[in-house]
This record gives C-alpha cells, structure tokens and sequence, in this order.
C-alpha cells in the first residue's frame, strides 16, 4: 500500500509490505532519490525487494527540497545540495546545503524511532546525491542504524569524516555499488569512496556492474540478499 505523508519540511511517499499498514513494521527502509527526481522515483526498485523473510517493512521515499542547482544554470530542481562545476581535478561542495540536508534526514530517522521502529532496525539508503546524504548523515548519526546503502555516489565531505562520525556508527555495515560505466559520478568517486570508508573500519560491501548511472536487475538482487542479512542480524 503506496500513502503520501508529510513529515517536517519534506513530503514522502510510504509503502508498507504488510497486509495491516497500521501495525508496526519490524523494520523501515529510507530511500533518499537522486538529482532532479523525487520520491516517486525509487518506489518500483522497492516492489522489487521480497523481504517477506524479515516481515512487514516500512520504505519511506521523501522528496527533497527544490533549490537552485549552479552545475545546471542555477535551474531550479529537486536537490539535497548544490552542485558545483569541477575546477580542474576538484569540486566546491556545498557544505552548508550538505548539512541542511543532514538535519532533514535525521528528522525522518528520528520520526520512524518515535513511530516504534529503533535506529537498529532503520536502513538508510540513497542514490547519487541520495547516496551522498547516505553517507554523510548515517555515520554522523547519534543512534546505531542496522545498516546503509549507497547507489552510484560518493563520500561528500570526505575530510571530516573521521573527526564527524559518531561512535555509534563507527561498524556500521555499509552496502556500496557503482556502475562501471557511470558518466554522471565516474566509477573512480566511488571506488575512493569505498576505500575511505574501509581505512576508518568500516565493514563495505562494494558490487559494481555494467551500467551507466542506473540501477540493473542483479543490483537489485545482491542488495536483496544483502538486506535480508543485515535486517535478520540487527
């Protein structure tokens, strides 16, 4: 059952795998689109998963902020951050749309906690600047998630994350995948991505598939099993 629900600032969509939507999930799943989509965007990779090992889960898909975004023109768009053009070999982020977006996202973890689904039940993922938000608000947040999943993006922040990181999250099992032939975040953002995350300790599961910046069925069904391991073991 697929419901629209506003939650803070951002609107979501909500789709619960069970046969009762007003019982109490044993698990929720926040899925963060990427650039210029919405929260429509990942709901059919989600009717894909078969969790049903697990029992009833909750997807929650908010929608992000509209805001200009200076890579497309300063066209207005679906964004959790700005973007910038790269200068020579590097990029400005935007720290402070990076930071705003953080605060959101942890207000939806926040909510499903006090809707009685715990932190270590939660699984935060997110395509391309999905992906970013992923990263940068899962191992900067306060509680123990059972697990994050990055699709197609990169580490933001980078040089803050050691110092950032919480304690709480300093093992949390991460899921990373990349299409090798991704022209929108080239393989090698998420390849570095990965290997940051690895020297901090992290447990990283990483995938990559002949594709461009998309998602592909095999994708679908190593993060399936990946998943239904993650949410048995929290």
């Amino acid at each position: 059952m697929l419901q629209v629900m506003t939650s803070h600032t951002l609107e979501t969509l909500e789709l619960f795998t069970g046969s009762n939507p007003a019982a109490t999930p044993v698990a929720s799943i926040v899925v963060l689109h990427g650039l210029g989509a919405d929260g429509n965007d990942f709901v059919p990779i989600a009717q894909e998963l078969d969790l049903d090992a697990i029992g009833p889960v909750r997807f929650v898909f908010p929608t992000a902020p509209v805001r200009p975004v200076t890579l497309n023109g300063g066209y207005e768009m679906r964004a959790w951050y700005d973007i910038h053009p790269p200068i020579g070999q590097s990029r400005r982020e935007d720290e402070a749309g990076l930071r705003e977006s953080c605060a959101l996202v942890q207000g939806l973890l926040d909510r499903e906690a006090a809707r009685g689904v715990p932190p270590g039940r939660t699984v935060l993922m997110g395509f391309s600047q999905g992906c970013a938000m992923t990263l940068m608000a899962g191992l900067r947040a306060p509680q123990r998630l059972a697990g994050l999943v990055g699709l197609s993006g990169y580490l933001p922040l980078a040089a803050s994350t050691a110092t950032e990181r919480t304690e709480a999250n300093r093992d949390v099992p991460i899921f990373l995948a990349h299409g090798s032939q991704d022209p929108v975040v080239v393989v090698q953002r998420g390849t570095e991505s990965r290997d940051a995350l690895k020297a901090l300790g992290y447990p990283v599961e990483w995938h990559t598939y002949a594709m461009e910046h998309s998602v592909c069925p095999q994708e679908v069904a190593d993060l399936n099993t990946w998943l239904v391991r993650v949410l048995a073991a929290s």
